[in-house]
Parts: structure tokens; sequence; C-alpha cells
């Protein structure tokens, strides 16, 4: 006993130890002489490394955030999620749904550099979008991005400033997919000269461009004087002249970073420090309301257990009844307050998560113990089974919700098993089909309700598409394919909603809570808005005394 005591207090030494050097190196990255003062500089943290600065590869958040500041797409989403010009002023789609024919922009210059030779820069025309997508196909290239355009049949620059893009059969959300930063306009002459280094020397047309990187260390970007857009006065963007990312791994040393001020804006909530900051209503703590601005807002995440209808049928979760009783046994809401300090909306409403247009409100599940006891006891009577056994997989970051989860579902009749395994086991499994329970989350990649209810698609079963439960009905699939087509907004909600009406119905899944996007920042820091795809916008941002 003594020797793994000692053992405990060298391990709590070490872990000081590191995070005293990590801040040392912070504060240094953090006093280097610039030719801007600190008041032009926004300042965050990244837990993880960046691993690329080529949009082809902005595949995680972490990636998509830096490639946001330096490179531009033909179209934009606004903070509400709607479609709004960017480098293409404006656009025609065919009566079919199948043709979008883009007009270009005739004001936008790539970022300053040698390659372009004597004049340093050249305007963006519609052979550079050519250039690109074709780059975003080309398996040598083996951009996770390809899928974006798998429903294209062809695409071509039909003069400097028009660029067409033919689908194989309509699909309303495609702009939606456009707007993806894989679909950013990249020079072909920087690609040609920098090869795979090309992520490392990214040259693009946003507000910002690349000035330096140190990997894990710090990530620099300067105010690009050529930039495009302009603000509703007419006065010139980005107001930043800088902006500096730095690499602590450690969420509470970047906490400690953030309440110093060393730090403008922290993004998300860690157990770590939730409770010092937040009350249990998601409120901001007292002694923080003079320092620092909360903002909070819906996110295109819903968080979920997922059921596997193709696994062992003698399995209790092969009942509709027990997938129900599950759904009606646990208290969302509470779940909610106490593990979530208040941050999320409890998922009531079906799977299709309230940030988006076509979000109506359905009768989902509510919590109704007496009900799942009910059908507990309807199961049992009609299997002839005296137990009733489920095992939820998850990994160790949710483990609490499943463990509140196992709580409740005790109490209507049901034993509850929570098997903890690392994210990696838990995806392959989940991709395999070799856990009957599994929590998991789906954040869309483009913002229309299509894309959380392909997960229910037939045709989409692993590894075909995202169908992870083997969830099929012919209904669903029917007005899947009916939806995809249907070009008037309207109509196609109309649709979403019926479909997202048989999810309820079959419970396939089990929703748990639909996200919120949550962000801290500095007093100073002014026009940092927020989406609910979390996208990070610094174009509009300023900082004050």
């Amino acid at each position: 006993m003594k020797n793994s005591k000692n053992d405990s207090v060298v391990k709590r030494v070490s872990k000081l130890i590191l995070i005293v050097c990590t801040l040392l190196i912070f504060s240094s990255c953090m006093k280097t002489k610039s030719s801007y003062s600190d008041i032009d500089v926004f300042r965050y943290n990244e837990h993880s490394n960046i691993t690329s600065l080529d949009p082809a590869f902005a595949k995680d958040q972490r990636n998509i955030w830096a490639v946001n500041q330096l490179f531009n797409g033909l179209v934009q989403l606004d903070d509400s999620l709607k479609i709004r010009p960017d480098i293409a002023k404006e656009w025609t789609i065919s009566d079919d749904g199948k043709t979008y024919e883009f007009s270009l922009r005739k004001d936008v210059f790539f970022h300053e550099h040698e390659i372009f030779g004597e004049n340093k820069t050249r305007i963006v025309n519609a052979s550079d979008f050519e250039y690109s997508f074709n780059r975003l196909l080309d398996p040598d290239v083996a951009s996770p991005g390809g899928w974006v355009l798998q429903n294209v049949a062809q695409f071509k620059a039909k003069n400097d400033s028009v660029f067409t893009v033919d689908l194989k059969k309509p699909f309303p959300p495609f702009l939606g997919l456009l707007a993806m930063k894989y679909c950013s306009v990249v020079p072909k002459e920087a690609v040609d000269a920098f090869g795979s280094k090309f992520r490392e020397n990214p040259i693009g047309t946003g507000p910002f461009y690349f000035k330096l990187w140190i990997e894990n260390t710090k990530l620099v970007f300067r105010r690009n004087e050529n930039y495009f857009e302009k603000d509703s006065k007419g006065n010139k963007l980005p107001y930043l002249e800088a902006v500096a990312i730095t690499f602590l791994p450690d969420k509470q040393s970047e906490f400690l970073q953030f309440v110093q001020g060393n730090i403008d804006f922290m993004k998300s909530l860690d157990a770590s420090y939730k409770d010092d900051i937040l009350n249990t209503d998601g409120s901001l703590k007292g002694k923080y309301r003079d320092k620092v601005n909360m903002l909070t807002g819906s996110y295109l995440n819903t968080e979920y257990l997922g059921i596997y209808l193709d696994g062992d049928k003698s399995l209790a979760v092969n009942s509709v009844d027990i997938r129900k009783a599950i759904n009606y046994g646990f208290d969302r809401e509470k779940m909610i307050k106490f593990l979530r300090n208040g941050i999320g909306t409890p998922a009531v409403n079906g799977f299709i998560p309230s940030g988006l247009p076509s979000f109506n409100k359905q009768e989902g599940y509510t919590y109704q113990p007496e009900k799942a006891r009910e059908l507990v006891a309807k199961y049992k009577k009609e299997t002839g089974k005296s137990e009733v056994e489920v095992t939820i997989t998850t990994n160790s970051n949710y483990l609490d919700l499943c463990e509140f989860i196992q709580r409740e579902l005790q109490k209507i009749g049901i034993q509850t098993n929570v098997n903890v395994i690392p994210p990696s086991t838990l995806r392959q499994g989940k991709a395999g089909g070799k856990l009957p329970v599994f929590r998991a989350s789906w954040i869309a990649d483009y913002p229309d309700a299509e894309n959380y209810l392909s997960l229910f698609y037939s045709k989409n079963f692993i590894p075909n598409g995202p169908n992870y439960t083997h969830f099929k009905n012919a209904e669903f699939d029917k007005l899947y394919e009916l939806s995809i087509q249907e070009v008037e907004i309207e109509k196609r909600y109309k649709l979403y909603q019926k479909m997202d009406s048989i999810i309820i119905d079959n419970a396939p899944v089990i929703p748990l809570y639909y996200d919120e996007v949550i962000r801290f920042m500095q007093k100073r820091v002014k026009g940092l808005g927020i989406n609910p795809i979390d996208m990070l916008h610094l174009k509009n941002v300023r900082k004050e005394n």
C-alpha cells in the first residue's frame, strides 16, 4: 500500500510539472514580439494539433476552423444557416433541379506569393474551381471530402466568370454541400509548387493569409489586405490584424489561461471546470459575469443510443416494446440539468435536432415511467421471460450519462449493464454490428435534415452509408427517395417530418439530447457570433480596449 501511495504522489507531481512546463511554453509564445498590438490579435487554443491547412483535408473541426480563415468557396452559410454568395455573386438552378450555373465575382484575388510571378497574385476564375473540384476527386490526392461530389455528373468552366455543375439527379441540399470547406478554391500554381507540402503552405483567398506554423506549438495568420468582402457600412474586412492559435493539450491549463485573459475565446465545456464556471441551470456564475460573455445556441448534433437490429434475435432490444420502454424510462430533463449543467435540449421531439429549419417539435418520447413498466410487463407476458436485460456500450466520456440511464432503467424492470471501451473500439464495433446498444452522436455535415434521415435509409447499411442500426422500412425508403428529389422546400420538410415520425414509432434509436454550441469570450471581443454548425468566423470580429 505504501509503494502504491508513493506511485500515486509521483504521478500527481509529474502531471503538475507537465502543466507548469506547458504554461511556461505558452507564456513565451504569448510574449513573442510582433509588429501589431495585442488588441489586434485574436487568440484561441486548439487541444489537438491541426493536421492540415489544405481544404481538401478539412474533415475535423480543428482543421475546418483554421481553413475557414484562409479559403473561400462558391457559397457560404450565414449564422442562420442560409446560403449566401461567396466567390459566386449569384447562381441559377434549372427547372429540373439538375443544373447549377454560378456567376463569379471579378474582384477576388489569391493571397500574395512569389509563385504568381511579378504581380504576386491573380484573380480567381472559373477554371480554378474546375481544377479544385477535380483535385477533390483525384484518387492520388485521396481527399476524405470527395463524397461531396458523388451526385455530380460533370462540372466545367463555361468561361472565366461562369462555372456550371450538372447533377446526376436533383438533390436540393446540394448548395449546402458546396458551402463545406472541402469545396474551397485553391490555385494550381501553389499545389504544383508545394506538392504534398501544400498542407503547410496554404494559399487561398480568405480574410487572413498564412504566416507561421510551428506544429504542436503555435499557428499564426495575418490580415489579408486584398480581401473582397466588406461590412454593412462599406468597411473592408477583416478588422483584426492577426489570429494566433496555440496547442495546449491540457484543458485545465487552457481554462486557467482564459481566466487570466491570455486567451480571447474558449469553446465547449469540460467536466474539469464546468461546475466552476456554470450553475446547474446553465447560467454563468457570478464571479465571471464582469469578465466573460457566454453564448449558447442550437447545435446540429443529436446524441443518442443506437440499436443494432440485425443481431441476435433473442435479445430484448429486438422488441419495439422494449425499445419504446427505454425511451420512456429515463428523465432527459433531469439528465441535462445535473450532468450537463443545463447545456443541451432534451431530445423529446424525434431524431432531427432543433437547429434545423425543418424541426417542428414533433411528439417524441417524454419521461413516463409507468408506461415504460407496462411495456416491459407486456414483453415479459408475450415472451414468457422473467427478466429483461440490455447492455449499453460507450466510451468513458459518456459514462456518467449511461450510468444515469442504467439507474433509471433498473427502476422500470430492465436489468442494464454498461460496457466501457476505447473510442476507436467503439467505432469499430458500431460499424461491424457487434454492439446491440451503442452510444453515438450524429453531427450534420451540411444543414439539411436529409443528413440525419440518411442514417435510416436501407441502402445506406454500413459500409455503403451511415445506417449503423440496419433499420429497414419500405415506407421510410419511399419517402426518403421522394424527399431527395423534391425541390419545393415546404413539401420536402413535410416528407422529412413523416420520416421522423416513422423513426419515433419504430424506435431504432433512443435520442438523448440535442447538443448546444457554447462559447466563452473575453468582454473585449465583439462580433463573434454563434451558429448551429459551430463554424468559427473571425472576419467580423474586433477587440476593444
